[in-house]
């Protein structure tokens, strides 16, 4: 029986090797930092989504966007969680399906040039590609970030980043590293309003 040790080493250094391989994939983070940014200047509106730790991610991200990238010199993000709205979630699941409670969402708010950001470990999630495929016939910009195989996010999203593990929990941590990643390198390319000390 593999004792307590050996499993906390085991997952830290499967966390370790896991960066060092993402490490490799800059340019697709700069991607979409750009891509973020630019919706942000252009007063695009960002959408997430995801479920179970996705749609963990997918608020805390929001959270990051709306307060912590905040900077003197840039207007603020539009960007809304579709995860958030539980009666609004419940009402779609209950009286259409829950493969539509995104795609119901973003037909009240969608805009062309928008950008619609999906969280899932397996790039399968139904719900989650029903609503980037709506996406993509509105005109919206579609960033998937997954992990495993990518399921259908690589034929689907504009920019699609794959945490290179098949460990749901890994592909979850990495998930909210980069989303720290992304919103640390736009609140560092200005002067951020609020300090952490």
């Amino acid at each position: 029986m593999t004792n307590t040790k050996e499993l906390v080493d085991s997952f830290l250094k499967q966390q370790e090797l896991c960066i060092e391989k993402i490490s490799q994939q800059t340019d697709l983070i700069i991607q979409i930092i750009d891509a973020l940014t630019k919706a942000q200047d252009n007063g695009k509106k960002i959408f997430t989504m995801g479920n179970g730790g996705s749609a963990s991610t997918s608020s805390h991200f929001v959270s990051d966007l709306l307060k912590t990238s905040i900077t003197k010199e840039k207007k603020r993000f539009e960007a809304i969680s579709l995860v958030d709205n539980i009666p609004v979630i419940l009402a779609w699941a209950n009286d259409v399906s829950y493969e539509d409670i995104f795609v119901e969402q973003l037909a009240n708010f969608l805009s062309d040039g928008d950008i619609i950001i999906g969280f899932s470990g397996s790039g399968k999630s139904k719900n989650v590609i029903k609503a980037m495929e709506y996406g993509k016939k509105k005109g919206a910009f579609c960033i998937g970030i997954t992990g495993m195989s990518g399921g259908s996010f690589p034929t689907i999203c504009d920019l699609c980043f794959i945490v290179p593990s098949n460990d749901m929990l890994a592909i979850e941590s990495i998930h909210v590293m980069l989303c720290h990643c992304i919103v640390t390198a736009i609140r560092e390319m200005g002067t951020p309003v609020f300090k952490y000390e």
